[in-house]
């Protein structure tokens, strides 16, 4: 079931075309991933199906209704947010709960229950975000929009920081989950919408993403001795084979290339010397699709 419906969403800043005929659907329960470079769109599409901004075209429907008609239901933290450096964990708690008829407290299943007394701007950038989500679910939301919520953090916070994330999801909250970090979309997300110049160009999982790139395994080596490089190409395993100096890099996406290229080797008493096997992940899938490039934020 379509939790957010999003239709031919266009948004433009003057004569510059922020968000163009953008549609996809957000299944109830899932994580549902936001991909792109600076500039392409994201923000700006997350922040209309929040009801923060109202498109120039297009519809966007969230639980059946206008997104300000069911606020109460969305919880957003914002890719720049922040509190009075003063105030104090729960006075941040407490002031949002009066916001709702029945505010729910996170504050210990986030780890918050130990600095409940400490000013905002003393807590360390993994516990400002643990904040900011527990700002964004005290409303016991059905649906979290979370905006590049670990820019920012060393990698232990990040990874601190989706294990709350799963752990919001199986509480039952849907999450659109904006993000630079592959690592974290393939961690979380069950779908991503790839983002470029205000559209979107690619939506699927994560792993079926990865599975478009061609060569989804290549097999690196430098051959202890000659190597007829045709041969090599020749095997049905085999998509490509390029020679950078001394190293061989052999391409395909059977599952037997390994096998393949380690069986040829041997029987041409050929040693892989520097042998390295790379699949090909996300990041790879990412680039390939936006053409690893960065525009002006939109």
């Amino acid at each position: 079931m379509a939790i957010i419906e999003v239709r031919d969403l266009g948004k433009r800043y003057g004569p510059r075309v922020a968000v163009d005929s953008v549609s996809f659907e957000v299944a109830e329960g899932e994580i549902f991933g936001v991909l792109g470079p600076n500039g392409a769109g994201k923000t700006t599409t997350v922040e209309c199906v929040a009801g923060l901004r109202t498109p120039d075209s297009g519809t966007v429907s969230v639980l059946g209704q206008a997104p300000g008609d069911v606020r109460a239901a969305i919880g957003v933290q914002l890719q720049a947010s922040a509190l009075p450096e003063r105030m104090r964990v729960r006075e941040a708690l407490e002031l949002f709960s009066s916001f709702y008829p029945s505010p729910v407290d996170w504050s210990s299943r986030l780890g918050l229950g130990e600095h409940l007394r400490a000013e905002f701007g003393q807590l360390s950038g993994g516990l400002k975000q643990r904040l900011s989500i527990a700002l964004a679910l005290v409303g016991s939301p059905r649906i979290a929009i979370l905006d590049e919520l670990t820019t920012g953090l060393d990698p232990q916070a990040r990874r601190d920081t989706w294990s709350v994330i799963e752990e919001v999801r199986s509480s039952g909250v849907t999450i659109v989950l904006v993000t630079h970090f592959m690592e974290e979309a393939e961690r979380l997300c069950d779908r991503v919408a790839v983002f470029r110049d205000g559209r979107i160009v690619a939506l699927d999982s994560p792993s079926a993403l990865v599975s478009r790139v061609d060569g989804a395994t290549r097999v690196r080596f430098v051959p202890s001795g000659a190597l007829d490089v045709a041969l090599l190409e020749a095997l049905p395993e085999v998509a490509s084979v390029s020679v950078v100096g001394e190293q061989v890099v052999v391409s395909g996406a059977s599952e037997d290339l390994v096998h393949a290229v380690t069986s040829f080797l041997a029987r041409r008493s050929v040693v892989a010397r520097q042998l390295r096997v790379d699949q090909v992940s996300l990041d790879d899938a990412y680039v390939e699709l936006t053409g690893g490039r960065d525009v002006e934020d939109r």
